[in-house]
This record gives structure tokens, sequence and C-alpha cells, in this order.
């Protein structure tokens, strides 16, 4: 059995959305059904509704930032209840059984996890995200958004804002560390505000200074352009950490210079193209070079309740489902500060 619900749907690779309808099985056991408030877009979701990421899964429904209340719950569910406010980020399954899985990092799982969307559950059915105007998942797999964030600024937090709080936590930042931020999009916004809040001193890079001011109000200390040559002569041996939210090619050894001793750069952004670097570049102050993915569930609640207690939601532009095709193009463009968000109640029109 299944349910019928409103979602915007890309018929095919690079398509416009449009409104359409798609099918949420019924509400099992273990289920928590969640009616949708908002759905934030991030820029994996234009890759993969583009195919830039190889083939994708058509008719698509994108979105892994989806924020809503709780509508129905299954016989067994103990996590949540009706209206309860919760979310979903970018898987809904995992196989539960593997190591990785029982440590709690389940964005790691061995199988593969279930992505929210443009995947398949185990059983063989297609997935369809946040675009829409509800979702049903397993009871493990949905977080508690805490009194006190939006659920309009907390969507991006399922993934801008775990992508960075898990690598920020991992590799140590906090009070006495120095952290560096390349790019200020929607990843790179939440890396200084969450960077900040966890006491560390936080240095924006950015290709230009036009995003300064916000920098700066956000928690940044420094800001610097990478245009900029003196820029890394000026930051020489200076960062415990730098955080790489950006998607571009970049000059790997320029940054790596700018570690100190025993120093990390981490990937989270993902250029299209492999990247290159001299290994003198690491072995000359015990430099690592290390790349992060999203959280497991449990560390996500973590950053959900961190930035509850903080006041930490995502800046945003709120849209509405005419929009979305607009927004994409603003994206590549870098043209929004700093994440949009849909309102989709606008979808069924």
């Amino acid at each position: 059995m299944s349910t019928t619900v409103p979602a915007l749907v890309a018929a095919s690779a690079g398509a416009s959305f449009e409104r359409s309808t798609i099918e949420r099985r019924d509400v099992g056991p273990n289920d928590v059904q969640i009616d949708i408030a908002y759905a934030g877009i991030c820029h994996s979701d234009i890759h993969q509704a583009r195919a830039e990421w190889g083939a994708g899964i058509f008719p698509m429904v994108p979105g892994h930032e989806i924020a809503g209340i709780v509508s129905a719950v299954g016989a067994d569910v103990t996590k949540h209840q009706v209206g309860d406010r919760v979310g979903i980020g970018c898987f809904v399954d995992s196989c539960r059984e593997c190591e990785n899985c029982l440590a709690g990092e389940e964005q790691f799982c061995l199988k593969g996890n279930v992505a929210t969307y443009n995947g398949r559950e185990y059983s063989g059915e297609d997935t369809y995200g946040g675009y829409s105007t509800q979702i049903v998942a397993d009871e493990n797999y949905v977080l508690s958004i805490p009194e006190g964030i939006g659920l309009d600024v907390a969507a991006p937090l399922l993934c801008a804002g775990i992508t960075t709080y898990s690598p920020l936590k991992h590799w140590g930042a906090g009070p006495g560390k120095k952290v560096a931020i390349v790019g200020m999009g929607g990843l790179g916004h939440m890396g200084v505000k969450i960077a900040a809040a966890l006491g560390a001193e936080v240095t924006v890079l950015s290709q230009t200074l036009s995003k300064q001011e916000d920098g700066l109000k956000l928690g940044a200390t420094d800001y610097f352009a990478t245009s900029d040559p003196e820029t890394f002569k000026k930051n020489a041996k200076r960062f415990d950490l730098i955080l790489n939210t950006v998607s571009a090619d970049l000059p790997i050894d320029k940054y790596l210079s700018m570690l100190t001793l025993n120093g990390s750069m981490v990937f989270v952004g993902l250029p299209e193209n492999a990247q290159e670097f001299r290994v003198f570049s690491l072995v000359g102050g015990r430099r690592s070079l290390a790349g992060s993915n999203i959280g497991g569930i449990r560390e996500t609640q973590e950053m959900l309740d961190f930035c509850a207690e903080h006041g930490l939601g995502a800046d945003i532009e709120v849209i509405d489902a005419d929009q979305v095709d607009e927004a994409y193009e603003r994206v590549v463009k870098s043209d929004v500060r700093y994440r949009f968000v849909i309102d989709t109640a606008t979808i069924a029109g």
C-alpha cells in the first residue's frame, strides 16, 4: 500500500522541475510519517539532478535537508510522537550490522547506506527526497529538532551543518586551535559559525573579500582573499586545521604551506577533477591531507543540540516551488547568502 503526495519532479537529467505526485509507503510499525515544512537546496542536489556525478535515477525528487512535523507513527515507534519537530538528512537507512553502523558511523555503512533520494531501498524501491510535502522513514533515521531553532533555518543543518560539524569535531577544533575555512558559501558559512562556537580562532580564506563583512559577523576574526599571493605568505605555518568547503580546483601546495606542525587540510567540497600536490608539502611539517563526509545519526543529533544551545541556524532565503529552477542557477553562480530553502506548502500549488 502507498499514499500519493505532491512533489517537485525532474523527469530527466537537467530537466526543469514540474509539479507532480509520488508514492510514499504507508506507515509501518517502525516508521515515522513527516509533514515536510521546509527543504533546503544543497549544491549536491544540482549535481545529481543534472547527472553531473554520473547517471541518476529518474524521475528524481531531490532534497536531503528536510524539516517538518511528525503526523503519524507506527505501533512500535518509541523515539518520536505526533507533533514532534523532526528532520531527515542524507540517508534513511543502513545495514545496522557492520562495524561502522554499530559504531554509530552509518554514513560509512559497509553495505552502503540508503540515500534519501536518488537511491534505492534495500528492497529495491527508488527513494524520493524532500522537495515534496510528506516523507515516511524508519524512526532510527529521523532526527529531533530542538526548540529554539526555526524549522526553516534548521533544514540546511541536516547537510551543511553536519558536513562541517563532523570534521571540526573530529580534528579537534576548539579553544587554542586556529582554524581556516576555505569558502564562504552554504557549507563555509556554517563552518565559520560552528568553529567559532566551538571556541576556535577562525579565519576565512575566500577568493575575494566580497563577503568579508559577513564572515566577521558570523564569528571569524580574520578574512583573506586567496586571489592575493600575499595571503599565503602572511599565513605561512599558521593553521592547525584548514577545512576546504569549495568544489573548485585549488593549488593544494600553497594551502598546505599554511598548516602548522601536525596540521591537517580536510576536504568536504567535492571538486570534479583530480587534485595535485607534492608530497614534500606534507612531510615538511608532518601534515595531513584528508576528507570527511557527513556524520552518523548520533553525531547529527549532537550537532542539532549544539546548534540549539548556541543559537545557530543557517542564513537562508526562503523560496516557493516556482523558484527552484532559478535558485539552481543562482547557486551555481554563488548568488545566495547562504542557503535556499523551499517552503514546501507551495508545492501543492
